[in-house]
C-alpha cells in the first residue's frame, strides 16, 4: 500500500481530534494537524496520540488547508476535518487502491452527515461527496477563504463513507448559522456581492423549498424539517447581513473585513 499522509486543520477540537487522529492511523503512515491558535487542549491531545503539530495562523479555508500537504512527505494526502470519522468499509477500500498506479489524481467520499447520533439521510446532506484522499503533486485546495475544496472534476468516488459529526444537537445547529450567515455575508460584501429588498426572503424562501422538497427533507421527519428551515434560516440571514451592510455605515464601521472567517 501506498503511504498517505493524514492532514486535519484545527481549532479549538479538543473533543474530537483523538478519534480523528486515531481513524486516520488506520490507513496513515503519519499526521500534521495544523492549528489555528487554539485555546484549549487540542495541540497536546494531538501530540499526545502521534501527530506532528504546526501552528499557523489562520489563512483562511483552502490556503490553511494547503499548509499540511506541502509539509507531507509523500504525494498522497488524506484530509479530513477534526469532527470527520473513517468508517471500516471506507478504511478496506483504502487499502485496496493502488495508488502508485492510479488512473486518477483524487478519490471523492460519500459523507454520512449527523446531528446528536442521528444521520440525516435526506435534505441535501447525503452523498455530499468531498474530495478528501489525493495526489498533492497534482491537485491542491482551491485557493478561497470560505468554502474550500479540492480542485479537479478527475476523481473517483469511492464506495465506502465517511462519518461527519456536524453539530451536537439542533440548538448547535441554530446557534452557528448566525456566525455561519455573518462571515458569508462579509465574504459576499468584499466581493462586490449586493443584495435588493427582496433578497433575504427569497433567498431564504429558495432554501426551504429546495431542501424540504427537491432534497427530499420531507421523508426525514422532524429532523429534515429542522434541517430545511436551518438552511432557509441561514439563507435569509446572510442576505438580511449583506443589506444590512449596504445600508447602514455604522454596522461597516465594526465590521473588520481583514478578517473574513
Amino acid at each position: 500500500m501506498e503511504q498517505i499522509t493524514g492532514v486535519i486543520i484545527t481549532l479549538n477540537e479538543e473533543r474530537h481530534i483523538e478519534a480523528c487522529i486515531e481513524s486516520m492511523k488506520k490507513v496513515c503512515s503519519s499526521i500534521i494537524v495544523v492549528d489555528s491558535c487554539s485555546g484549549d487542549k487540542t495541540r497536546e491531545l494531538a501530540e499526545k496520540a502521534g501527530a506532528r503539530v504546526v501552528v499557523q495562523e489562520y489563512l483562511g479555508d483552502g490556503p490553511q488547508k494547503n499548509v499540511g500537504p506541502d509539509l507531507s512527505d509523500t504525494p498522497w494526502v488524506l484530509s479530513l476535518d477534526a469532527d470527520e470519522r473513517l468508517t471500516p468499509e471506507m478504511v478496506a477500500e483504502i487499502k485496496a487502491l493502488n495508488l502508485a498506479e492510479s488512473p486518477v489524481p483524487a478519490y471523492g467520499f460519500p459523507r454520512k452527515n449527523y446531528i446528536g447520533s442521528r444521520w440525516i439521510r435526506h435534505s441535501g446532506w447525503y452523498p455530499d461527496v468531498c474530495v478528501r484522499l489525493y495526489d498533492h503533486r497534482k491537485v491542491r485546495w482551491k485557493d478561497v477563504r470560505m468554502h474550500s475544496f479540492v480542485e479537479t472534476r478527475d476523481f473517483r468516488v469511492l464506495k465506502g463513507n465517511i462519518i461527519h459529526y456536524s453539530y451536537r444537537g439542533i440548538g448547535e445547529l441554530f446557534r452557528k448559522a448566525d456566525s455561519y450567515s455573518n462571515a458569508i455575508a462579509k465574504n459576499m460584501y468584499q466581493r462586490g456581492k449586493r443584495a435588493g429588498a427582496w433578497s433575504p426572503f427569497l433567498h431564504g424562501l429558495s432554501a426551504l423549498l429546495k431542501h424540504y422538497v427537491i432534497k427530499g427533507g420531507f421523508l426525514d421527519g422532524v429532523d429534515g424539517m429542522t434541517v430545511s428551515i436551518s438552511s432557509a434560516i441561514n439563507s435569509y440571514l446572510k442576505y438580511a447581513k449583506l443589506l444590512e451592510f449596504q445600508r447602514d455605515s455604522e454596522i461597516l464601521k465594526n465590521e473588520d473585513f481583514s478578517k473574513v472567517w
